[in-house]
């Protein structure tokens, strides 16, 4: 007995070599640790054995201690199995409740469904993937291909220098400079139709991105719904396939927690080293404070010293040379190790090249002819282009004449509208007020005739011509007096002017007191001098 644990613990520590592929460094710690491991369990298993030869009935013990072993994963199977059919109970149960809802929504969809919707659903579709074949994806083809065409010509062009380099910059930076004039002078150009173009273009493109950014999200919509249907189908395929399945055995399930327990002790060790490694970057990083802030009381007493001594900057400039003669014999160094390296990778790349450019021969040979052809299609477009940009403007034009006719129209119906409702109700008043007044005329109640307007009318009329009899005799009598009363008129007028030349003549002799003297005798005022 003792052999066969032996046997089994060893078969065990072999299995534990698998790791799944990875790092090859991280692999090869992993298999070193696994065997150091396994040396300390063949050492620990050899010690166990010699202490069980020393204890009387050990044959039984091994015995009964094995047949616990055996119960326990027997045990451990049936908890297995139990938890296994609990999975499937409720993997059916969601297959059923999806078979539910799918019931649901075709129901729904048959209840809802009619020809129109039908048709229109078609219509919209088949929009939809004309404009994804004839318009977006051969732009993306298109940009693909300018993608190679632009790949080939970097790989078949020779590897280039640092005067090349800045040679490509220059000119870079003159079309840059180029293009910076031409939009300045068409600034100050500032042309009325061109504005007007540019937004008509401006609004063109707007709804052109609008339009692609809407079939890319259709796009990845039907991908996502693709792959949800894909994972779907995988989902209920699997426990299907489960069904069928084998029951695990006691020693796959041991290798199983086996395999467990070694991954949590492996686990367990990398959470403590990445504690450690915690508490050592705080220890760190609090050092590295306090060593930085005494570089800088340091600096601070020797940029005063050197203030001191007539020197400043001796100290920036010590260090800057410093650190640009170790940055220069670490890139020195740096070159002489990676010389023969880029030998070796240039080698590489050549054959790697040659070995594309053989590849893409034919693909080059094809876009010959699509270039061509694109450059037909670019000539066929710039053409179909300005057609359609004189054509967009006629129908602009046209568009801005007809929205100003509708809104005439409009204001002039709305306009006839408010007249006709007010005809209406002023004639349904007239025809109401009508209708009273008839009745109130043949009512044979003196007081409803009395409210008829005939009545008041009368009666108006008749006050009025009172009245007027009045005005006629009050005018007799005003003519019979006017002479009178014109004379009285004209005595009062005579009164009143008299009385002013009065006033006059006081005020002056109130002013003229030192001059002479003004004398009343016999109602008659005379000045003495």
């Amino acid at each position: 007995m003792p052999e066969q644990t032996v046997k089994r613990m060893c078969a065990l520590l072999g299995m534990l070599k698998y790791r799944p592929p990875g790092n090859l460094s991280d692999s090869d710690f992993d298999i070193s640790a696994m065997e150091e491991e396994k040396d300390q369990l063949i050492k620990r298993v050899e010690r166990l054995k010699k202490r069980v030869e020393s204890v009387s009935n050990h044959q039984r013990m091994l015995e009964q201690a094995r047949q616990l072993r055996v119960e326990k994963e027997r045990e451990e199977s049936l908890t297995h199995q139990k938890q296994e059919q609990r999975n499937q109970l409720f993997q059916a149960e969601q297959r059923l409740q999806r078979s539910q809802q799918q019931l649901k929504d075709l129901r729904q969809a048959a209840a809802d469904a009619n020809p129109e919707s039908l048709m229109k659903r078609l219509e919209e579709e088949i929009k939809i993937n004309s404009y994804m074949v004839s318009e977006k994806l051969p732009k993306e083809l298109e940009g693909m291909r300018h993608t190679v065409q632009y790949l080939q010509k970097v790989a078949s062009e020779p590897a280039m220098g640092q005067a090349d380099l800045q040679e490509l910059e220059d000119k870079i930076k003159e079309v840059d400079y180029q293009i910076n004039q031409l939009i300045e002078k068409r600034m100050m150009r500032n042309d009325p139709m061109d504005d007007k173009l540019t937004l008509y273009r401006q609004q063109a493109s707007i709804i052109i991105r609008r339009k692609e950014s809407k079939a890319e999200e259709l796009q990845e919509a039907r991908e996502e719904l693709a792959a949800a249907e894909r994972e779907l189908r995988q989902r209920t395929n699997q426990p299907q396939a489960s069904d069928g399945e084998e029951v695990i055995r006691g020693d796959e399930l041991k290798r199983l927690v086996v395999k467990l327990r070694s991954r949590g002790t492996v686990f367990k060790k990398k959470r403590q080293e990445i504690t450690e490694l915690k508490a050592e970057y705080g220890v760190l990083q609090r050092t590295e404070e306090i060593l930085r802030q005494r570089h800088e009381t340091i600096q601070q007493k020797l940029q005063t010293v050197e203030a001191e001594k007539g020197i400043s900057g001796y100290s920036d400039t010590q260090e800057e040379l410093e650190r640009v003669s170790a940055i220069k014999s670490e890139l020195d160094e740096k070159k002489g190790r990676t010389l023969d390296d880029m030998s070796e990778m240039v080698k590489k790349l050549n054959s790697v090249i040659v070995e594309k450019k053989s590849a893409l021969a034919p693909i080059i040979k094809e876009l010959r002819s699509l270039r061509q052809r694109c450059q037909e299609l670019s000539q066929e477009y710039e053409e179909k282009k300005v057609q359609y940009e004189s054509c967009a403007a006629g129908l602009e034009s046209n568009r801005s004449k007809l929205e100003q006719e509708v809104k005439a129209l409009r204001e002039e119906t709305a306009q006839e509208e408010n007249q006709y409702h007010y005809i209406n109700t002023m004639s349904e008043m007239q025809i109401q007020r009508a209708a009273e007044e008839m009745k109130a005329y043949v009512s044979s109640d003196p007081q409803e005739r009395k409210k008829a307007i005939r009545e008041v009318y009368m009666k108006n009329i008749s006050e009025q011509e009172l009245l007027g009899k009045k005005l006629r005799e009050k005018q007799k009598m005003v003519r019979e007096s006017h002479s009178d009363n014109m004379e009285q008129m004209k005595m009062w007028q005579d009164l009143e002017q008299l009385m002013e030349c009065k006033k006059q003549c006081f005020i002056r002799a109130q002013s003229q007191a030192s001059i002479g003297q003004v004398i009343q005798e016999g109602g008659e005022d005379r000045l003495v001098l």
